[in-house]
């Protein structure tokens, strides 16, 4: 079951960070090393930003018809969080499927009354 997105707004700060990490910068090569790349930059930047709101920078997708600081992400989870997760949604599927089997069940006692009801076919 794939995680819900949830919405996030980022800080006119956290922006501007974002947005200065995607710039270029001018650099000359000496000895063969390049700095990072403007994408590996706002990746960082990205990164930085759910570790500090907790969701996975991977997923982030901006919101349509909102500015530029609103996107929507997967949060992340703890292994605790994730355990207990999945406990609760066993729990949520163990109670659906209860419901469904006495709801069957009712139906056929039903069933089962009507024909006891009825006179035998002699």
């Amino acid at each position: 079951m794939p995680y819900p997105r949830v919405d996030y707004e980022m800080t006119e700060a956290e922006l501007e960070e974002l947005l200065e990490a995607c710039k270029p910068v001018p650099y000359m090569v000496i000895g063969g090393c390049v700095p990072s790349s403007p994408q590996e930059n706002a990746n960082r930047a990205w990164q930085k930003l759910g570790d500090k709101h907790g969701f996975d920078h991977m997923t982030v997708q901006p919101i349509q018809g909102k500015g530029q600081r609103f996107f929507s992400a997967v949060p992340t989870e703890t292994e605790f969080q994730r355990e207990e997760r999945l406990k609760r949604e066993a729990e949520e599927d163990k109670q659906k499927r209860i419901e469904e089997l006495k709801q069957k069940i009712e139906a056929m006692q039903q069933e089962l009354k009507i024909l006891l009801s009825q006179p035998k076919e002699d």
